[in-house]
């Protein structure tokens, strides 16, 4: 049975000829029929000369409007009763225009007329033989490839029976990308429950995960994410691991249009779809206007933050982008990949350290940028906790070289990237961003000061981003896929996250929103238990924590606490006119003892690496900073 399956379903495509010629011949032989059938009831004998003149007018009349309506050149094996209307109208056409000459042409031969009646029947007929040809054929293949799939696909169910599933499980059927057949649906509403779609069963989700219902006949469940709330999913995703069922996401309904190669990115729900954050939304058209034909110098441009900056600002009309980094082969590849997906923005490639300051000034001379996104920093914690001088030169001495020459050629905006690790810190990393706040807001105090914003100073502060160079999420997978354990530093561990797309959207709007001085805060949606977070992970990946996959606790690293904040206790937030930003309000510091420390700080970490020094120093310019678990002295 397999091998006559594989056989039709490999069936070249009709040519239009061979369907033209097909249509043709039905209708002579539905003519014939119509003919004979009217004649012979009337009591009236057919010659067989007039018949075949009348025959041949007939095959002549639908030849033409089979030609004209173009009804040939459908391909059968995807015929749709969309096809009706074409071949009913050439049908009609032609039977009206043969009428016509029967009754006004050859109306003095009595042997050549032609009754009403036989017209009607003969279009009733022909349309109806056209069209059970047609879906003949449709469901010849369609039976075959219902056989093929369920011998070879993997038997998919479908979560949901609206519209948009419904339109989801036909382009499956009919995508030849795609391993699946459709088993079912499952709906949430129990009156269309044990009825049939598409001809696959109807399940009720009340009572699918029962043993009543043969699971093992399912191997994988699709979900369209965006129609389902976070309750939903985290039930989805136990159930399917307790039965060993994958879950899969259909890919946005935006891309449904686009073709069957982009309706193949059918994957994994991702733990990022358990997040449960609204889509934010920006306004483009604001970003637009500030950002056109402007020149746009990116620092850190090839890590986790910085290259999706570059890739959305790729969508404005910028006039050209600088990419700033240190490493050269991320930078590399970053540059690869604008030219093969955005190949029309200008763009110029450094290999340059923020730390040193004839290098940037080089690129503020030679290019003149308008904006800068300053995103090039050192991010780990621990790292940074064992070699402090680092911190202090990468992150406060960087920042400070930038933010200088922004002044010094009087660009229009300078945003920084901070992060929530500089409220209250517990850490050298933390408190290194803490002070580059610090710096910022003194610049744009000073401008104030003078009544002379010349430069927009703005600093941007969110927590973890899903998805970078180190972070949690990565470093779980791999472990899942080595067999584990996960290792989860303490039970009650948590933290922000939001996506790296989400956080630098928000980036940009803050940059249309700043007047200069402010330190915008991102809504960073609902805390996340990191070990919840790696049981989801774990079952995402069809195994049972501390069965399949242990989790471990290794305790706390240097310079790490349970929790993040994004305000400090005195600071305020003010709302703007994005509801997933703020802006946090507190008092200014003491800028003329604080700036001359700082100048000291920089000045101890350029020359010897005393970390006792450099740490004490910090702690005197941020009294919050109280060191967690740290190799350095409190």
């Amino acid at each position: 049975m397999g091998k006559y399956v594989t056989k039709i379903l490999s069936l070249p495509y009709l040519s239009n000829k061979i369907v033209f010629i097909a249509d043709v011949l039905l209708v002579s032989i539905v003519f014939t029929i119509s003919v004979f059938l009217c004649d012979n009831l009337a009591g009236v004998p057919v010659p067989f000369l007039p018949f075949v003149e009348k025959l041949a007018l007939c095959i002549a009349l639908n030849g033409l409007f089979f030609l004209l309506f173009s009804t040939y050149r459908g391909v059968l094996r995807y015929s749709s009763f969309r096809d009706t209307p074409h071949i009913f109208f050439a049908l009609f056409c032609a039977n009206i225009v043969l009428l016509a000459i029967m009754l006004f042409i050859l109306s003095s031969s009595t042997t050549s007329t032609i009754t009403i009646i036989t017209i009607f029947i003969n279009l009733t007929l022909g349309l109806s033989a056209i069209i059970i040809f047609r879906m003949a054929v449709r469901l010849l293949f369609d039976y075959s490839k219902t056989l093929y799939a369920r011998n070879k696909y993997l038997p998919l169910l479908i979560y949901g029976t609206k519209p948009a599933h419904i339109s989801l499980a036909k382009m499956i059927q009919d995508n030849e990308y795609l391993p699946y057949s459709i088993a079912g649906f499952i709906s949430s509403e129990s009156r269309i429950a044990n009825q049939k779609i598409l001809s696959c069963p109807v399940y009720s989700r009340n009572t699918f995960f029962s043993s009543t219902i043969p699971l093992q006949s399912v191997r994988a469940l699709l979900i369209i994410s965006e129609e389902l709330e976070l309750s939903d999913k985290q039930f989805l995703v136990e159930k399917c691991a307790q039965y060993k069922i994958e879950l899969l996401v259909a890919p946005s309904p935006n891309d449904w249009k686009m073709g069957p190669k982009e309706m193949s990115k059918i994957n994994k729900l991702r733990i990022e779809d358990l997040l449960g954050r609204p889509p934010i939304h920006i306004d483009t058209d604001s970003i637009e206007h500030n950002l056109r034909n402007k020149i746009v110098l990116i620092t850190g441009a090839a890590g986790s933050i910085g290259r999706e900056i570059v890739r959305q600002l790729c969508g404005f009309n910028v006039k050209m982008l600088l990419l700033c980094d240190i490493a050269e082969s991320p930078l590399h590849q970053l540059s690869l990949e604008i030219s093969d997906n955005f190949p029309a923005v200008k763009t110029q490639l450094f290999i340059a350290d923020v730390r040193n300051y004839e290098r940037m000034k080089m690129i503020f001379e030679q290019y003149c940028p308008q904006f800068v996104f300053h995103a090039a920093a050192y991010k780990h914690v621990p790292l940074m906790e064992s070699q402090p001088s680092e911190a202090i030169l990468a992150n406060v001495l960087g920042t400070k070289n930038v933010a200088d020459l922004a002044i010094k050629y009087k660009l229009k905006c300078f945003v920084m990237i901070s992060t929530d690790k500089a409220v209250n810190p517990s850490s050298v990393m933390g408190a290194s961003k803490r002070i580059e706040e610090i710096y910022i807001q003194y610049l744009a105090n000073n401008q104030m000061k003078r009544d002379k914003l010349s430069t927009r100073f703005i600093t941007t502060r969110f927590g973890n981003v899903l998805g970078s160079s180190g972070s949690v999420i990565p470093r779980f997978t791999k472990q899942i896929e080595a067999g584990g354990p996960i290792t989860v530093t303490h039970p009650d561990i948590i933290r922000y996250f939001m996506t790296i797309s989400e956080a630098c959207n928000l980036v940009l709007e803050a940059s249309t929103l700043g007047k200069g001085g402010e330190i915008f805060v991102f809504d960073m949606g609902e805390s996340v238990n990191i070990k919840e977070m790696a049981e989801s992970m774990i079952r995402l990946s069809g195994l049972e924590p501390y069965k399949d996959i242990n989790i471990i606790f290794t305790g706390l690293r240097p310079g790490e606490k349970l929790y993040e904040e994004l305000l400090y206790d005195k600071e305020m937030k003010l709302p703007t006119s994005h509801e997933k930003i703020m802006i946090n309000k507190n008092d200014e510091c003491n800028y003329g003892d604080v700036i001359p420390k700082l100048l000291h700080l920089i000045e101890i970490a350029t020359g010897d690496d005393n970390h006792v020094e450099i740490v004490k120093l910090m702690k005197e310019i941020v009294p919050e900073f109280i060191s967690k678990n740290s190799i350095t002295v409190d």
